[in-house]
């Protein structure tokens, strides 16, 4: 890919111009996406004009947009170089959170090879996940290279998303016996009175979010049958006390919600051979008034323990939809909570 700015002779517009050239046709076509809807995105959210020009765009604009553009074509270009596709929220993650800053390198002695590369990806039967943001690759890091991690921040943002993930990619490597997902079962605000059914129809409403990650990496009759045959659970957060979890990968969503006791009970749960995942998100707390959220007293007594890892999240990291950062954002300057 060749990039070169000029000031064409014969064009009508004043705006300085970038052009820059494209080895592979097949790929700029994938890079411009269906009725150029990827450069339409970049133009929109950076005020520039793209013109294709045979395996060249051209792109017009002030300087400090045109340089910003190359930057993010080169990047969605490279990424289409390496067998990845592009996607509005690939081209939304450049648009927003730029170049890496610093590549997750791992420490003396790790043997994570899937990090020593620039591209991290996790493998599961249906498909490959692969982090999209910085704070997302950085979080599976840990993921892979400590027993006990937090990953906390706003909905959206690839929190438990990636931690299935994570947990299927080593249950199917044999490095775990089990997966076990649990959340509180608590009410987002509204009575949702009685519920009939037995014990699992009454509790299902609240994991359906964990049931669908795992539907995304698992065809459907193999999760049903590791359900039946116990090595995947997912059940309520009460369900985990006086259980030693070993050998297995535990993810505790909405953890917000965990009292500080349940939260208690539920890590002293970590067993041999086990990693263990807490998820949450500190601005949508449903416990009552004056009680306090299990999640922040962890976070107060345990940043400083060197084997656990905390991770963080903002509006940037949201790979959910545009749409969602921009609510977030929104939510945030308003101090609603």
């Amino acid at each position: 890919m060749a990039i070169s700015a000029l000031t064409p002779p014969q064009t009508t517009s004043t705006a300085p111009e970038a052009l820059i050239e494209f080895p592979d046709n097949r790929l700029l076509i994938d890079l411009c996406g269906e009725f150029d809807r990827n450069l339409a995105q970049i133009e929109t959210k950076l005020d520039v004009q793209i013109l294709r020009r045979g395996n060249q765009l051209a792109v017009l604009g002030e300087e400090q947009a045109r340089k910003r553009t190359e930057e993010i074509l080169g990047a969605l270009y490279t990424r289409l170089e390496s067998g990845r596709g592009v996607e509005a929220a690939d081209v939304d993650r450049e648009i927003r959170m730029g170049p890496s800053e610093a590549e997750t390198t791992p420490q003396a002695g790790d043997q994570l090879e899937m990090f020593r590369g620039g591209q991290v990806e996790i493998h599961t039967r249906k498909k490959r996940v692969e982090p999209r943001t910085d704070a997302q690759r950085a979080y599976v890091y840990n993921l892979f290279n400590h027993e006990l991690a937090f990953g906390i921040g706003p909905a959206g943002t690839g929190k438990t998303y990636l931690a299935v993930a994570v947990g299927v990619s080593m249950f199917l490597s044999g490095e775990v016996d089990r997966i076990i997902l649990s959340r509180p079962a608590v009410e987002a605000g509204e009575r949702l009175g009685f519920l009939p059914g037995d014990m699992k129809d009454k509790v299902d409403p609240f994991m359906q979010p964990l049931y669908d990650a795992l539907n995304d990496f698992l065809p459907g009759k193999q999760v049903a049958k590791l359900i039946e045959e116990k090595r995947i659970e997912i059940a309520p957060l009460a369900f985990m006390r006086g259980r030693t979890l070993a050998n297995a990968f535990v993810v505790l969503d909405e953890a917000q919600n965990a009292t500080t006791m349940q939260m208690k009970m539920f890590l002293t749960r970590l067993g041999e051979g086990s990693r263990m995942v807490i998820t949450g998100d500190r601005s949508q707390v449903d416990l009552p008034r004056g009680v306090t959220s299990g999640l922040s007293d962890a976070e107060r007594l345990l940043s400083g323990i060197d084997k656990i890892s905390f991770n963080y999240f903002t509006s940037k990291d949201v790979v959910r939809h545009p749409l969602v950062a921009a609510i977030i954002e929104a939510y945030d300057a308003d101090g609603t909570t």
